[in-house]
């Protein structure tokens, strides 16, 4: 079985189109979200569809979460709230219910999705080094884990100690445990502006990240198109 496992869509229709496209040519017949279908981007309603209609297993992430509810967003960065407070206003109340009843963590199969860490998800923790990763690898009860939240492509193994991986694919070891980030769909943050994913193949135990190029100009219009940040549009460019 060959599984896409992706993440942070952020309403990036183009991206996500491009992704779910790439992924059939690869013969993939499975798909996972890691949450944050929505925020940021001008098709929240479009990439949210798309999801749900779908209908394979997904967790929530924090910009689900947030554009589920009705709280205030006076403390988060000026650029994001504005974005989500544009969301909460394009989705109608089914949109965002179904947003809200999306579960924190799943396993699906032999292995585990969360949008941030395993170890607190609530508290939309970032997992930026291996020290960071080694707290989560106490409640990891799966091989493997699949995770996103900061938008950069990584893979922590844990063996006789925890170590992060670096390489366009990897082989599982027997005995090891992976928390692995499949990238962003929608905003990477690496400084490659392509769509990034994961491919995992359970037969033969490897893990794939592919990275696709998409109708980025089609995107940065709509975010102006919408009155949305600028910055939001320039910053896919630079993959930042």
């Amino acid at each position: 079985m060959r599984t896409a496992i992706f993440g942070d869509i952020h309403a990036n229709l183009e991206a996500l189109e491009a992704v779910m496209a790439d992924a059939k040519l690869q013969g993939v017949t499975d798909f996972v979200c890691l949450g944050d279908v929505v925020g940021y981007n001008a098709d929240p309603v479009a990439c949210l569809n798309i999801i749900r209609e779908m209908n394979f297993p997904t967790v929530k992430g924090n910009h689900d979460s947030d554009a589920s509810e009705n709280h205030s967003l006076e403390n988060m960065n000026p650029v994001a709230a504005f974005a989500l407070q544009w969301t909460r206003e394009q989705l109608d109340e089914d949109q965002r219910l179904w947003l809200k009843r999306l579960r924190m963590v799943r396993q699906v199969s032999d292995y585990t999705i969360v949008h941030s860490t395993l170890d607190q998800p609530v508290n939309w923790n970032y997992v930026t080094n291996r020290f960071d990763a080694m707290s989560n690898f106490s409640y990891q009860f799966t091989k493997l884990c699949f995770h996103g939240h900061t938008h950069v492509p990584k893979v922590y193994v844990k063996s006789d100690k925890v170590r992060e991986v670096t390489a366009d694919s990897v082989k599982i070891e027997a005995n090891a445990k992976y928390f692995i980030n499949a990238g962003s769909v929608g905003q990477p943050r690496d400084g490659d502006p392509r769509a990034c994913y994961v491919i995992y193949d359970n037969e033969s135990e490897i893990i794939v990240f592919r990275r696709v190029d998409y109708d980025m100009a089609k995107t940065q219009e709509k975010i102006l198109a919408a009155g949305l940040p600028e910055m939001l549009a320039e910053r896919l460019a630079e993959g930042r």
